[in-house]
């Protein structure tokens, strides 16, 4: 996941004009529902102009659009429920990070919500709770909000009981809740990677150790400055949500420091592994330094009685006598078994017992 900024012409624009992102995804379809204590509504709509007399009925409402590159429908749906041209903007500006902001007669939150396909992928959601309407902004179709919308659909839990309030905190807490799978997935990455990293401390193991490291910071770029969103929320004393609410967005504000406590373990236990790895690189380099030692260490006698009888003097006794051959072999092949075992009694090489 690499971390964006605004896009050049973005940046010429002034404050409050609404610009869709390069390479926006456009929405195909407004998804509607709308539902009360007895009755739920699911319409996919093609214009804002077929979500207007929705905002007449007495119920909740909530709309998400998948995709940004529409700056009309972000427009109109501003329209219809008086937003604020800068929260608006902030929609359309998908790098954002995590927060709340109060425009009095409404909210504006701003949720950063992770896939995992390939590597670590943060998409921007951004949600409006009005008295009676939640609209969520989502940068690409696909999302984990899926079991919202079946309590919904089957009318079970206490989503048609309370207000929009509470469906905000729902889908927050859904949010919240897909990180946990990562981060299982993270825990037995970093667990497979502390025994290759003892056993084959490789290039390749380095690598995936500085990608468990990266994907581990970029989460935690995306989660921290969810924390101070979260307690904002409980914090700010806005009429839309109520006392009810804020009980369970303590609940979500627990969840969220306990994912940010798993990310600091893990990002500790990575760290860790790159000693582990140097350490176990260094053992490596030793092992084979001693072997090449004791190799060495075994030739240097070998290739001093080679030298002296390879010296060119006319008057050395030993060379006409015809049992000196066999006799220097036996002296060289005696030492180098010597060598050895006195090598292997010390536990330099094999596993006798240390002296």
């Amino acid at each position: 996941m690499r971390m964006k900024t605004k896009s050049a012409h973005m940046l010429r624009l002034p404050p409050g004009s609404l610009t869709a992102p390069p390479g926006a995804y456009m929405p195909k379809a407004i998804e509607v529902f709308h539902y009360t204590a007895d009755s739920v509504e699911e319409k996919s709509l093609a214009s804002v102009a077929q979500v207007a007399p929705y905002t007449a009925k007495p119920g909740i409402l909530w709309i998400n659009v998948d995709g940004v590159a529409d700056v009309e429908i972000v427009r109109e749906l501003g329209n219809l429920f008086g937003l604020h041209p800068l929260a608006l903007e902030d929609v359309l500006h998908v790098r954002q990070r995590a927060k709340v902001d109060n425009y009095g007669d409404h909210l504006y939150v701003v949720v950063r919500m992770l896939h995992f396909e390939q590597g670590v992928e943060s998409e921007q959601v951004s949600m409006f709770l009005t008295r009676n309407a939640v609209i969520t902004f989502q940068e690409i179709p696909g999302d984990c909000l899926d079991p919202i919308r079946e309590r919904l659909r089957k009318g079970t839990g206490l989503l048609q009981r309370y207000g929009a309030d509470y469906l905000m905190y729902a889908l927050i807490d859904a949010i919240i809740d897909n990180y946990y799978p990562f981060l299982e997935g993270m825990g037995e990455q970093v667990e497979a990677l502390e025994d290759k990293v003892v056993e084959e401390p490789s290039r390749s193991t380095l690598g995936r150790v500085h990608e468990v490291k990266r994907n581990l910071l970029d989460v935690r770029r995306s989660i921290w400055p969810l924390r101070d969103a979260v307690n904002n929320l409980l914090r700010d004393e806005s009429t839309l949500i109520t006392d009810t609410t804020r009980l369970y967005l303590r609940d979500c504000y627990d969840h969220t420091v306990q994912v940010l406590d798993i990310i600091e373990t893990y990002r500790e236990l990575s760290g860790g592994l790159m000693d582990v790895y140097l350490s176990s690189a260094s053992n490596r380099m030793n092992e084979v330094m001693k072997v090449l030692t004791v190799i060495a260490t075994i030739f240097i006698p070998l290739t001093f009685l080679a030298g002296v009888y390879g010296m060119n003097f006319e008057h050395m006794p030993e060379l006409g006598q015809p049992w000196a051959y066999p006799v220097l072999w036996g002296i060289m092949v005696g030492t180098a078994v010597t060598m050895l075992v006195l090598f292997w009694r010390r536990g330099w090489i094999g596993k006798g017992p240390r002296g």
